[in-house]
């Protein structure tokens, strides 16, 4: 009994790795994005490892696989264990921190296939290691399941394979688009909220002034607040989440007005897609004016957008000599829309048709 507990926990563990890793892997960047959000002053405020996020995403996600590997063909069977053990400790201290102080609303550990509540992915991180733990006190059951020659290979080749696979999409599009923003989406439809879904119940509190000391008020309260309080702040706290679409925070804003109710109805729409002037690939800004001069001439009409300001907006036009007006977007959305830094979106009458990275621009079809 003892060795087929062991035996499935060995199966189980390693499988789930797999698969988690993989899906990380097929966008590293995003996972990045996630390590950065855990980097940040509202929860561990180590903001000397947001630039070395991307390589320490890459790191994790190919470790992820390789130990997922390494424990089903039985390859070093305890150093193997030994790292499990070690890495689910570290993301369940992740998971319960991020669920207990309401920080990271998703741990990114299935990436945008399936996102989970922080306390689904604490649970899930207490079930990993209630079987690794297992795995821990029979380390001596889980012995190699071929030569020691296969066993070597089957590690080494899935190392290589692994790389391969991260700078393959580092340097095009992500193998699989799990993102709101697919190919095929219809950016109008996936704001919408369905008749009778769920809203979110909000408690707010208010904080006024009185006699010098900030005191905080409900709203039932409100009719009670002193004579002469001063207004200070509010905080909203989300009592139940509500229905939340897939596409929340698009826009499309230029002078203070948002235009993306009229872009989307443009039947040939070309999107330049740079969350980051400061930040965006020379190589790729430089490919843009081209081909906004070729989709011009096809009919299309070609913007810009950015979560960068005017300053950097009007440096860059001058820089790659872009004839192009720029629109705002929150950086956040538009690091969901594409990861690459330029990259090319093209829109039919709101649909996305193609995205593409700048190292792929030969492949766009127009």
């Amino acid at each position: 009994m003892k060795n087929i507990i062991t035996q499935f926990s060995r199966l189980f563990v390693g499988v789930l790795f797999i698969i988690s890793g993989l899906i990380k892997l097929n966008d590293p960047v995003g996972f990045s994005y996630k390590l950065a959000e855990y980097f940040s002053e509202p929860v561990f405020n180590m903001p000397f490892l947001e630039p070395l996020a991307l390589g320490l995403a890459i790191f994790l996600v190919i470790l992820e696989v390789v130990l997922g590997v390494m424990l089903l063909v039985g390859y070093k069977s305890k150093l193997t264990i030994w790292f499990l053990l070690l890495l689910i400790v570290f993301f369940t201290f992740l998971t319960f921190y991020s669920a207990y102080f309401d920080v990271v609303k998703d741990c990114g550990c299935f990436g945008d296939a399936l996102h989970l509540t922080p306390w689904q992915s604490f649970s899930k991180d207490i079930v990993l290691l209630f079987f690794i733990v297992i795995l821990f006190v029979n380390k001596k059951l889980v012995k190699p399941l071929f030569s020691n020659t296969v066993t070597n290979i089957s590690t080494l080749v899935s190392i290589i394979l692994c790389v391969f696979m991260a700078v393959w999409v580092l340097n095009h599009n992500p193998i699989k688009d799990f993102r709101p923003y697919k190919v095929g989406t219809n950016i109008e439809k996936g704001m919408e909220i369905p008749e009778g879904a769920p809203k979110s119940v909000v408690e707010m509190t208010f904080i006024y002034k009185v006699n010098g000391v900030d005191k905080e008020f409900t709203e039932r309260d409100l009719a009670n607040i002193p004579e002469g309080a001063a207004f200070v702040d509010r905080k909203d706290k989300v009592i139940t989440e509500g229905y939340i679409p897939p596409i929340h925070d698009f826009t499309m804003v230029k002078d203070d007005s948002d235009y993306k109710e009229e872009l989307l109805k443009e039947p040939k729409l070309l999107i330049f897609v740079t969350y980051d002037l400061n930040l965006s690939h020379p190589d790729g800004m430089k490919k843009l004016e081209g081909l906004s001069k070729a989709a011009k001439a096809k009919g299309y009409k070609v913007i810009a957008m950015t979560a960068s300001g005017a300053d950097e907006i009007a440096k860059a036009k001058k820089q790659y000599g872009l004839d192009v007006d720029f629109y705002f977007c929150d950086a956040t959305a538009l690091k969901t829309v594409e990861r690459a830094n330029p990259s090319i979106v093209v829109v039919q009458n709101g649909t996305i048709i193609q995205k593409v990275h700048y190292n792929d621009t030969d492949d766009l079809k127009l």
